[in-house]
């Protein structure tokens, strides 16, 4: 299909809503939880942390059928369900009053979040675009950035103003008003693979056992894991010192640099090498958490979300860029998946084991310099096309 075709622009702004609603509930959201839950019920950091972690974990299992469920259902019905659940999700976590209402609402909003994600922006916009592919997923993956840079303050107004029981409501009421119409109408004739296609795909377990499989998908999911848990816990980082308010607008910082960011990749990279693009991309990330981590002045922690930021969306549209690179067409849409798959099943554990050293060390220095070491590994893995070492 041509890249010109309108359909396929078009594709790409739904998929930017979705992003921005998906990203604003399902990724943004815990970090929002992680802090509120923590003032209204005084759960230790820890408890929230894993709740966060299984969310991301049940999550990774669900992404790895969503081509099935694609096939089945169609891309229309998977993504307005996926809102549905999204929705319900963000009403559960800000309404538990016990500890043990975590684990409804964690699978409410890792449903919700599976059929939001970075495999499903990709399933939807990739197969309109080939010679303008890292453009569009750029374009679209910048919803998750723009739903960051809204709804974190939003979501800091609204439980400053009205509760955090109300503010749930009023987001999952505004996720499933805007995202559930919108996809029902325009992505009923996103293509999909056909059975030939599929049926030359390579096997998953051929998959794994690919070198150049297995360095992408560590490499991501280490950068993914360092850049979580780091963000999970950025409000609580800097909220005492600073104030609830200027903490969002660090978040907002983040975001906006993400955009930047990911939007100067989509239009600078063109025929140079990703994994190249990648390693610049961690190591620049690893010297923001170095300066989030030492930094005890507005202007160290400014330059610290800066350079953080403008890797941040990086992480996320990278990967099918690289696997539009590497590998068969027949097999990009399922190591798209897997790859995503992989990385939240690592990345999943970032919040609670930053939580952890948070309380036992009292404070985040340790967490945040531990993830700067992790980012400098991922950089040298990313690099490794045929081989680790």
């Amino acid at each position: 299909m041509s890249d010109a075709n309108r359909g396929g622009w078009r594709v790409v702004w739904i998929a930017f809503v979705v992003a921005v609603f998906g990203w604003g509930a399902g990724f943004y959201g815990p970090g929002v939880y992680l802090f509120a839950l923590h003032q209204a019920h005084d759960w230790p950091i820890s408890t929230i942390s894993m709740a966060i972690t299984a969310h991301y974990l049940l999550s990774a299992i669900l992404i790895t059928r969503l081509p099935d469920a694609y096939g089945r259902f169609g891309v229309s019905r998977v993504t307005a369900a996926g809102a549905l659940f999204a929705a319900m999700g963000a009403i559960a976590w800000t309404n538990a009053q016990h500890v043990w209402q975590l684990l409804p609402a964690l699978m409410l909003s890792a449903v919700g979040w599976s059929a939001m994600s970075g495999a499903a922006l990709n399933a939807m916009v990739a197969p309109w675009f080939e010679r303008d592919r890292p453009k569009a997923i750029g374009m679209a993956f910048n919803g998750a950035s723009v739903g960051g840079l809204l709804f974190v303050p939003l979501w800091t107004a609204l439980i400053g103003g009205l509760g955090l029981s109300s503010a749930g409501f009023i987001v999952a009421m505004a996720t499933v008003a805007v995202v559930g119409p919108l996809t029902w109408r325009f992505l009923r004739d996103v293509p999909l693979a056909d059975a030939a296609t599929a049926q030359r795909a390579l096997p998953r377990h051929v998959l794994f056992r690919q070198p150049g499989f297995v360095t992408m998908s560590v490499a991501f999911a280490l950068g993914l894991f360092a850049q979580i848990g780091l963000f999970a816990h950025l409000i609580a980082r800097l909220e005492p010192d600073f104030g609830g308010r200027i903490a969002a607008l660090a978040i907002s910082l983040v975001t906006l640099c993400a955009v930047l960011g990911r939007s100067l990749l989509g239009w600078l990279l063109g025929e140079r090498d990703r994994r190249l693009a990648a390693a610049a991309n961690f190591l620049m990330q690893a010297v923001g958490s170095l300066l989030l981590a030492f930094g005890d002045s507005p202007v160290l922690l400014a330059a610290g979300c800066v350079l953080f930021g403008l890797g941040v969306g990086n992480l996320i549209s990278l990967p099918p860029l690289i696997a539009q690179r590497e590998f068969r067409p027949a097999d990009v849409g399922t190591v798209v998946a897997l790859v995503t798959a992989v990385n939240q099943a690592v990345f999943a554990f970032a919040p609670a084991i930053y939580g952890g050293l948070r309380d036992f060390t009292g404070g985040y220095l340790v967490a945040f310099l531990i993830g700067a070491a992790i980012q400098v590994a991922a950089a040298i893995i990313v690099t490794r096309r045929s081989r680790f070492f």
